[in-house]
């Protein structure tokens, strides 16, 4: 199951959480981010990293809803770095969380008490070169996935909430409902794998719980504080404070000879562990954390990165608060035989197989990219990867995609906008807020005869009136399609001014129309000519109609005296025609 997911309309393709990951377990595919399950260890850097908010972590706020709604016994257990996030003290959160329901609240840090005998014990029955703490489960889940020859020196006790939510169980009942607070996302992924022995039911980050308690109405100044519940000794026993949980072995690990590492942050676990597989050091005892500090530097406070010495303060007032108070109040705890609960496990080899690409691969994969020479090969890490052959690799692996390269985008981009501009007819000429050139194109440099490297900078005033220019730039309203005649360089343009207010430039593109005007006014001759032409052919023949007129006009009259004389001379009136 995915615990992190992206969001498709969110991501940006920053790359920003693949640089964040140690691991690179994140794919890339059609421009979209996505969580490799196989591959993560739960550190949770992407999720605070990501500008865009683009992540989130799949939520069991409503599972949990849902079982105190059953009216279910539903205990919630809570880390002690709560104390270096939420601004309310613990009384009053101890409090808050009874009012919205929980029938029980506890402080997770029997735990890792208890857990420190354990540890003591393995160690003195089991002779290694080296051993590795198993509280953080990120850690666990890093030499799982990428150093399985070391899992040999895990200790195989269980994480401190795992431990707890036994503990929990037997105290509340096995029909209980056991609820982890924790800015650890891999405590998620750690209760999933126990699911079949119904462990931990649920676990909430301080960010679910803190909106929950103010979404619901409650008036945090009329709350009266309570105390965490059930203070719990293991077989009448007393334990240490957290930070002096290993203190309990420390006997053990000097007898042993071994040196103590705390080592806290992703990059000094894998550098550790690497000095480990390859025997550049032994005989340690490594207390690793994926967090910076510890919990306190949970992924769900990493947002904050200013206040990580505030949050450690505040936190270790408090544990130096509640240490007082346990050595006052040991008479209010109750003891717990812990004999019947079994606090071992067995780390697993979690392992995946990465296909390797061979040289002829690589190179393969480099042109690709537009990396044929050493100088293109510019190991930046824009992408994500420390180095384009590391890229190379990823996209062989379909982690990655060349397109993810952002030098490789630029030039592609900036090779097809130079053949555009270079090889267009139009005149291209880009100006600044002050009307100076920023960028002229071949076809323009042609038609106003300048050279682009001594125009460059000055203002496009010397080559031509700059008052559209200048008005666009006042108005950002852009002129489309004006004709504009240049007499000096006998030139007409059809004229698009357009301004670009992002960067505060004047783009002007200029089609030459002059031809075009010249084969119109052709046209227009051409017309006129045709015009006067069918005017004289109008007139001729209205001049033979009139004569042709004139000349049917007179025959008719000859016609109708001689028809007279003819009708006469019939009736006897006169005599010949003649």
């Amino acid at each position: 199951m995915n615990y992190i997911n992206f969001s498709k309309a969110s991501c940006k393709n920053c790359y920003k959480c693949l640089r964040a990951c140690h691991v690179k377990a994140i794919k890339f595919k059609d421009g979209q981010a996505k969580i490799v399950q196989e591959r993560c260890i739960a550190c949770g850097q992407c999720l605070e990293i990501c500008p865009q908010n683009a992540t989130k972590v799949v939520s069991e706020l409503d599972k949990v809803k849902n079982a105190i709604d059953s009216n279910r016994k539903v205990i919630i257990s809570i880390s002690p770095s709560f104390a270096g996030y939420f601004k309310m003290d613990e009384g009053k959160l101890v409090a808050a969380l009874k009012k919205i329901g929980f029938s029980f609240v506890e402080e997770n840090d029997l735990g890792m008490k208890v857990l420190s005998y354990y540890y003591e014990q393995y160690m003195k029955t089991n002779n290694m070169e080296n051993y590795i703490t198993t509280f953080c489960p990120s850690s666990n889940q890093l030499i799982e996935k990428y150093y399985p020859d070391l899992i040999k020196y895990m200790i195989p006790v269980v994480s401190p909430m795992i431990a707890k939510a036994k503990i929990l169980k037997s105290i509340y009942g096995q029909d209980s409902f056991i609820v982890f607070m924790d800015p650890c996302i891999a405590k998620k992924i750690e209760a999933d794998e126990f699911k079949e022995e119904k462990v931990v039911d649920a676990v909430l980050n301080f960010n679910e719980v803190n909106k929950w308690i103010y979404s619901s109405g409650i008036n945090l100044e009329e709350l009266e504080s309570k105390e965490f519940d059930k203070k719990v000794l293991k077989n009448g026993g007393s334990f240490l404070s957290k930070d002096d949980v290993l203190k309990s072995i420390q006997d053990t690990i000097d007898n042993k000879l071994l040196h103590h590492m705390n080592v806290s942050g992703t990059q000094d676990c894998i550098d550790i562990l690497d000095s480990i597989q390859v025997g550049a050091v032994k005989g340690i005892f490594a207390e690793l954390n994926i967090c910076r500090g510890g919990c306190i530097g949970g992924h769900n406070m990493m947002k904050n990165k200013k206040e990580y010495y505030k949050r450690l303060q505040k936190t270790k007032k408090y544990l130096k608060r509640k240490e007082e108070r346990e050595k006052e109040d040991k008479h209010k705890y109750r003891e717990l035989d812990l004999n019947n609960i079994n606090f071992f496990t067995k780390y697993e080899n979690k392992s995946f197989k990465k296909p390797i690409a061979n040289e002829k691969e690589i190179q393969k994969i480099m042109k690709h990219m537009g990396k044929y020479t050493k100088e293109d090969k510019l190991n930046c890490g824009v992408c994500g990867y420390d180095t384009c052959r590391e890229k190379a690799q990823a996209i062989f692996e379909k982690m990655a995609e060349p397109e993810m390269c952002l030098h490789f985008m630029r030039s592609r981009a900036e090779r097809l906008s130079n053949v555009i501009c270079e090889n267009t007819a139009n005149s291209l000429i880009m100006v600044d807020g002050d009307m100076n050139i920023v960028e002229i194109n071949p076809a323009a440099q042609r038609v106003f005869t300048v050279n682009r490297e001594k125009i460059l900078g000055k203002p496009v005033g010397m080559l031509i009136d700059d008052e559209d220019f200048r008005r666009v730039k006042e108005t950002e309203e852009n002129i489309i399609g004006k004709k504009v005649y240049y007499p000096q360089y006998n030139v007409m343009f059809m004229v698009n001014i357009i301004y670009l207010p992002k960067q505060n430039l004047v783009l002007v593109a200029m089609t030459d129309i002059m031809e075009e005007e010249k084969n119109k006014k052709e046209l227009m001759r051409v017309k006129e000519n045709t015009l006067d032409a069918a005017q004289k052919v109008i007139e001729r023949q209205m001049r033979v109609a009139q004569e042709i007129a004139g000349v049917l006009g007179e025959t008719t009259a000859e016609t109708k005296v001689i028809l007279n004389k003819l009708r006469k001379v019939i009736a006897g009136e006169e005599g010949d025609i003649n």
